[in-house]
This record gives structure tokens, sequence and C-alpha cells, in this order.
């Protein structure tokens, strides 16, 4: 019987890149869009609505934005936090009126990404500069979850992620009840301080409307 005896070499360079699966947005980011009068107005907004409700006979209705950006290059995601708390639209609000006598409501689960800047404000009907082929499915919306808050059934959320298929900034986003850009009747448009997104990078949006009933 032959026995081989004899050595083998192995020779090469092993790197190990560690990503977090979370991280916080930067705080110079918080602090611009945190600072914006838009931002304050709504958070104050909203702070004095639930308040009213809660000890006068007054009925809120009040809204908030979350975002996250998944960064493809990072392999990580970044919480934004809430970006913003305005505003629910006038013809939302008439559409939720016509909704009392019997007309059937929007199905407001689709939610929208653009670049524009403007202050959202009560009479915005679309937003100011919607993404369309940016969409990884051209001329598309996320659509959104639908649930409700189980310790606060009032609360209604509805989450949804989009992701781009080539460089863009997001600055605003909506809630409406279409897929299809170009079209639609919208719930809320919010503004906030610029996302620089790149091919393949995804905002994942959790939205809020709080139904308060009067105290």
């Amino acid at each position: 019987m032959a026995i081989a005896i004899g050595q083998t070499g192995l020779a090469g360079d092993l790197t190990l890149q560690v990503k977090r699966g979370r991280v916080k947005a930067p705080l110079s980011w918080k602090v611009k869009n945190n600072l914006r009068p838009a931002f304050i107005h709504g958070y104050i907004g909203k702070k004095i609505g639930l308040l009213a409700a809660k000890y006068l006979p007054v009925t809120t209705i009040v809204s908030e934005l979350a975002l996250q950006r998944y960064d493809r290059e990072e392999r990580q995601w970044i919480d934004y936090g809430v970006v913003g708390h305005k505003v629910v639209t006038t013809p939302a609000a008439e559409l939720i009126c016509d909704g009392f006598q019997g007309v059937a409501m929007p199905d407001w689960f689709y939610h929208g990404l653009g670049s524009g800047s403007t202050a959202a404000v009560v009479a915005d009907t679309a937003l100011e500069t919607e993404f369309t082929v940016q969409y990884l499915l051209d001329n598309i919306r996320a659509t959104g979850t639908q649930t409700e808050e189980a310790a606060s059934p009032q609360v209604y959320e509805t989450v949804a992620t989009n992701t781009v298929d080539a460089v863009a900034i997001a600055r605003e986003h909506n809630i409406i009840n279409q897929a299809a850009t170009g079209g639609g009747s919208m719930l809320d448009r919010t503004v906030f301080a610029e996302i620089n997104l790149s091919a393949s990078d995804a905002i994942q949006s959790t939205y809020r409307l709080t139904v308060q009933a009067g105290g």
C-alpha cells in the first residue's frame, strides 16, 4: 500500500463588512426638516387639536407621516422618523362628507412621491412634481397596507414602499386613491426636507390619520 504525504497551502484575503439593519437619519437632516415653519405649525396644530378634543366637545382629524429609506449600496434602512403633520386637504374633507350621504368613499391607500417643495396647503389636489418613470414600475404608485391600531381603533394606518430605478430627490408624499399617476383624489400631502435617492433605493412611508372624538 502506498501512502502519499504532502502539504497543501491556501492563501488569500478575507474581508468582512458588517452593516447595521437600521440607523437614524443624520442629525443635520432632522434639524433642517424639523425647523421648517410647516413642520412646527403642523406639530403644534396636532398637539392643540388632540388636547382640545380631550377636554372640549371638539372632534379633530390629524395626521402624521413617518419615512424610512433603504440605501441599496449600504444595505441598511435609514429612519427619518416623523417628517410632517400636514395636510389633510379640503377636497378630501368634502369627500368624507359625501360618504355620509351614501357616496362611496375613496380607497385612500396608495402612496405617491415627488420632488416638489412648495408648502402643502388644504386646496392641494395633487403632488407638485410627482415621480413618473422614477418609480420602479413606471407611473405606478405603491399600494399600502390598511390597518387600525389595536389600542387606538380611531387611528387609521397605511404603510407602503416605493422603490426607484433612477436617481431622484424626494421632497413630497401623498395618500391618494389611484395607483396610476396623473389622477386620483388626494387625501393628504406632506412636504419634507429633501431625501436623495439612488437607483434601487426605496422609501417606506407610514401614514397615520387620527380621528379623535370630542371630550
